[in-house]
């Protein structure tokens, strides 16, 4: 249940949880990362669902009461500009996927596009943690508190940069 409110308006980390379950039963670990990741996902549709009837002019006046409204507008155009990039790094990173979620509804992005992204960068970061879990049982426990952050950061950076020189290639050879 917790990580299906997560991604709408809880903002506990459902990683606590996992890491929880995954301590206390690490050869159940990937089971435990993939319904994380489904019910995570779903969660974040729905928070999208919820952004898409709210609406970016209802936001932006929102924000206007305390003069903010110019800044809510550009983060949202914004947002539909980078759509990629903010649900893959809130879905990987401990930047809260709650709030891009909306986001996402309140730019009208591809709701396809949403799941697609989310499917493959949340289940990316539940499964990793399970993974670990699921080889390394308590030891793992102590990467993740160390090091998982950095981990994902740097991920986000390599993909940055392959996607990136992929598209400098692909300018090269079409001309």
């Amino acid at each position: 249940m917790l990580a299906f409110t997560e991604p709408i308006f809880v903002p506990i980390p459902v990683d606590i949880l996992l890491g929880a379950l995954c301590l206390g039963e690490p050869k159940r670990s990937i089971k435990y990362g993939l319904i994380c990741s489904l019910f995570s996902i779903l969660g974040g549709t729905a928070a999208f669902c919820l952004g898409l009837a709210f609406g970016p002019d209802r936001l932006v006046a929102l924000f206007n009461t305390v003069g903010f409204g110019s800044q809510a507008h550009l983060a949202i155009e914004l947002y539909a500009k980078y759509d990629f990039w903010a649900i893959a790094i809130s879905a990987l990173t401990p930047v809260p996927y709650m709030i891009f979620s909306w986001f996402g509804g309140m730019a009208k992005i591809s709701l396809v596009k949403f799941i697609g992204i989310s499917v493959v960068f949340r289940t990316l970061r539940f499964g990793s943690e399970a993974l670990l879990f699921y080889f390394f049982g308590k030891r793992a426990r102590v990467f993740i508190d160390k090091y998982f952050n950095l981990a994902t950061i740097a991920f986000i950076i390599i993909l940055a940069v392959v996607v990136y020189a992929v598209k400098l290639l692909g300018h090269l050879f079409t001309g």
